[in-house]
């Protein structure tokens, strides 16, 4: 008797690539494997290809799966020559040397109102289109070589189709959002802007509907399109109109699924597709689990005792607040802030109250996130916490205070993985719609609202020095 049909799913993160193979029926994971990714702001994609590689190797291999996607960190920008060939290290989103270049693009084009229009989304140093620019005013020599333009998950997509050349190079709805030159709302690319940019054009891999083959491996496997993290993350959750994520991991992102596109001329909100033919207006922040990783460095805990500490301090910190732009700053648009540390007394300078007033102030930077998505529409049904960050009982107790709304924890998971899993199956099935695999087990957490803690980091959270040289 034949075994289950299973479909595998890859999360090409930041900082590890993930690999999940799943029954493409049920959803039920089989087994798994990862590796690490090299650290830095810019990095080879032949790393993410050795990474896939050991990870897939640690996950058992794929020759028995039917079906592969790929979900990858979104906005980095891989150039190729007209060979294929890699023209330099991409360029990751957190990567904000090209800062100064967004601040040119939104002022050539007429300011955010124009770029909202256009693309839905107002560029700052993570968007794509803005590390073009750098790359033509730094660079010049590897811009014009540049032949095309391409993401993470779209250069994965190909490799794993054999590299069949540029014109195969294929995306999808959610990740090409992201780019700031294709245009949800639309459906469309703005070429113009990528030569507005790069200074000539180039080739943008072609966007695929949301189950739409993007081809095979070469042992026979069907690639699904792909996505970008957010979008592959939220169809793994099962969201769908009216939810809204919260991830806490190497950024922190609030992003909800609905039915219109979103089109933020503040740029706090990003215009972005979902991976089911829907929109996910999103809020990104640069400074999210890191934020607790500095925190517990600093006092010198594990991440357990974190939580203790930081719960074991009143709510407010007793007026300590911590504004924690680590590595600048995203939204609010601040690339060359600092983080910095208000109300500090006698009484305030315990281990527990900085780590309260740590988790409270990542919490704030989100909750003001959650505030735009709503300005711009967004239904808030329910509050879905997950991410390495919320692993946390701290943050999980604390997010429903500074949210001011109830969270659903869901069980532990690789939810970038799983959605590209389930991206696959849906690619291999031919259906109108994704598998309906089972949800994992949540937990709910309440609490009071507390809108001191909110006003209090609104009232010191643009007192913010650069960081040295800036």
């Amino acid at each position: 008797m034949s075994g289950p049909v299973l479909v595998a799913g890859v999360d090409s993160s930041t900082q590890s690539c993930k690999v999940v193979v799943r029954d493409a029926a049920t959803g039920a994971l089989v087994r798994e494997g990862r590796a690490p990714h090299p650290d830095g702001t810019e990095v080879h994609p032949g790393a993410w290809g050795e990474a896939l590689d050991a990870a897939v190797a640690a996950a058992g291999g794929l020759d028995d799966v039917a079906a592969v996607a790929v979900g990858g960190q979104q906005h980095g920008m891989v150039c190729l020559d007209e060979a294929g060939e890699v023209v330099r290290p991409a360029l990751l989103w957190n990567d904000t040397r090209s800062a100064g270049a967004a601040r040119d693009l939104v002022a050539e084009l007429g300011g955010g109102a124009a770029w909202a229009d256009a693309v839905g989304v107002v560029p700052v140093a993570s968007i794509t289109v803005t590390k073009l620019r750098w790359l033509a005013e730094h660079e010049p020599a590897a811009a014009a070589r540049t032949a095309a333009v391409c993401l993470p998950h779209d250069w994965l997509t190909h490799r794993l189709a054999g590299a069949p050349g540029l014109d195969a190079l294929v995306t999808d709805r959610g990740d090409a959002s992201g780019t700031g030159y294709w245009s949800a709302a639309s459906g469309s690319y703005r070429t113009d802007l990528v030569e507005r940019a790069l200074g000539h054009g180039a080739v943008l891999p072609r966007v695929l509907g949301p189950a739409e083959r993007a081809g095979t491996t070469p042992g026979g496997a069907v690639l699904g399109p792909g996505s970008g993290d957010n979008a592959a993350a939220a169809l793994g959750l099962g969201a769908g109109p009216g939810d809204v994520v919260v991830s806490i991991g190497t950024s922190g992102v609030v992003s909800a699924v609905a039915d219109v596109p979103a089109a933020d001329p503040s740029g706090a909100v990003a215009g972005f597709a979902d991976a089911t033919g829907r929109f996910l207006p999103l809020v990104c922040t640069l400074n999210a689990a890191r934020v607790l990783d500095a925190t517990a460095r600093l006092l010198g805990v594990d991440h357990a005792e974190l939580s203790r500490l930081a719960l074991a301090a009143p709510a407010g910190a007793d007026g300590l607040v911590v504004v924690p732009y680590l590595e600048g700053e995203r939204t609010p648009d601040r690339p060359d802030a600092t983080g910095a540390v208000h109300g500090l007394q006698l009484g305030t300078s315990t281990p527990a109250h900085l780590a309260r007033a740590a988790v409270e102030g990542l919490l704030c930077g989100l909750a003001d996130g959650l505030d735009a998505l709503v300005a711009q529409g967004a239904t808030v049904g329910r509050v879905l916490l997950v991410g390495g960050g919320a692993r946390s009982e701290a943050v999980r107790r604390i997010a429903p205070s500074v949210l001011g709304v109830p969270v659903v924890v869901p069980e532990p998971g690789e939810y970038v993985a799983d959605g590209a899993a389930r991206q696959a199956a849906w690619a291999l099935s031919g259906a109108g719609a994704p598998p309906a695999w089972a949800s994992t087990a949540e937990q709910r957490y309440e609490a009071d609202p507390a809108p001191s803690v909110r006003a209090r980091y609104a009232g010191v959270r643009d007192l913010v020095a650069p960081r040295p040289g800036a």
